[in-house]
């Protein structure tokens, strides 16, 4: 676990660093965007009492990948990768969270998140274990994802020019189909992932 919350570190911070040089310093509002996308958690959850909902699994854990990466850059204001990686992992390992009420559940979370204006990693850990999510298979969807952050910046992304569709299929279909055929345990697993999507892109797209 330990591995590959650092890994994970470095990577938002690699990211991050992308997207501004100076991103500690800037004091960005991560807690707001953690607060925004856990509303739009709960919508893809379902709470509407008055009509039929089934929880969109999928869509739920996508987002709670992206809130992931906020809390990620939360956590990292406080020191390097490594320091960071340590502390959250001890911090990880003396909490063993049973499934519980997602919704309630996801309420504290945004409650600690909003008063504390710091991410609630154990009220997180209790989110993963409600949906029945493992720590593997958010660090395999949460490195696809950043990749797919890193790949859509180098390629345009912020100034506009890049596209989500290729081929008929958005970029977020190429890169589970990616994901699946490749070894995540494997160490350069991230720069795998990159290198595919770099591939499937031009070939797509220089048709």
């Amino acid at each position: 676990m330990k591995q590959q919350l650092q890994t994970m570190l470095a990577l938002q911070d690699e990211i991050n660093t992308l997207v501004n040089d100076n991103w500690r310093e800037q004091n960005f509002a991560w807690y707001r965007a953690i607060w925004v996308e856990s509303a739009e958690l709960l919508d893809h959850y379902g709470w509407k009492w008055w009509k039929k909902q089934v929880p969109d699994m999928d869509q739920v854990k996508l987002e709670l990948v992206d809130i992931w990466h906020f809390g990620l850059s939360l956590e990292l204001q406080s020191g390097c990768p490594e320091e960071v990686a340590a502390s959250m992992c001890q911090a990880l390992k003396m909490r063993v969270c049973q499934p519980s009420d997602f919704r309630t559940d996801l309420e504290t979370f945004t409650l600690n998140t909003l008063a504390d204006k710091r991410f609630d990693l154990v009220g997180f850990a209790q989110l993963l274990a409600d949906v029945n999510m493992s720590f593997d298979e958010l660090y395999q969807r949460y490195v696809g994802k950043n990749v797919l952050n890193r790949f859509r910046q180098d390629n345009g992304y912020k100034t506009g020019t890049y596209v989500k569709n290729w081929g008929g299929r958005e970029d977020n279909e190429h890169l589970a189909e990616i994901s699946r055929q490749l070894d995540t345990s494997s160490p350069d697993y991230s720069d795998q992932v990159y290198r595919a999507l770099e591939a499937r892109y031009r070939e797509i797209t220089l048709r």
